[in-house]
């Protein structure tokens, strides 16, 4: 093997590392299915640390004023079925439509959990008792140790559009 070609094998490869390294690693990711349709999310920057523990006020900022860039239709009683990487089951998860938790318990050691939609759309306007059908609901997937949202890690959001 020639000075020439050595140099350029050596350059080549330090260029592929050097591409790799600039890579950002990729986050876990959750997925929401209903019927035949399927989306797949991964966390934003600012809403998921990388296995570290978020701030209580990002934690809140994500939840409350987060823009899922994923949305899917839902029809009022189509089962709303939420899948989630094995490293988020592990340290475990929670479902809340917007702010309001959806789910009772911890779902740790789970990678899978269904809803009813008709649960997801259902709105209680908390001054008349009133319920009504919302148009479209934010479902925040929150990685947590805890229900309280103290030990959160990272929050997946996919819009639900009810359908027909």
């Amino acid at each position: 093997m020639s000075i020439r070609r050595a140099a350029t094998t050596i350059g080549a490869i330090s260029l592929g590392l050097v591409a790799l390294t600039a890579c950002d690693k990729p986050t876990p990711l959750a997925t929401v299915t209903v019927g035949t349709r399927t989306v797949t999310a991964e966390a934003t920057d600012k809403c998921y640390n990388h296995g570290k523990k978020l701030p209580q006020a990002i934690f809140l900022a994500c939840l409350q004023n987060g823009k899922p860039k994923h949305h899917i239709t839902v029809a009022v009683g189509d089962k709303v079925r939420v899948g989630v990487d094995p490293k988020i089951g592990k340290k475990g998860w929670l479902i809340a439509n917007g702010t309001t938790l959806v789910t009772n318990e911890l779902l740790k050691d789970k990678t899978y959990w269904s809803l009813d939609s008709a649960q997801l759309f259902s709105q209680q306007d908390p001054q008349s008792g009133q319920t009504s059908t919302a148009k479209q609901v934010v479902l925040n997937i929150v990685e947590s140790g805890d229900t309280t949202g103290n030990d959160s890690y990272g929050i997946w959001q996919i819009q639900l559009i009810r359908g027909k």
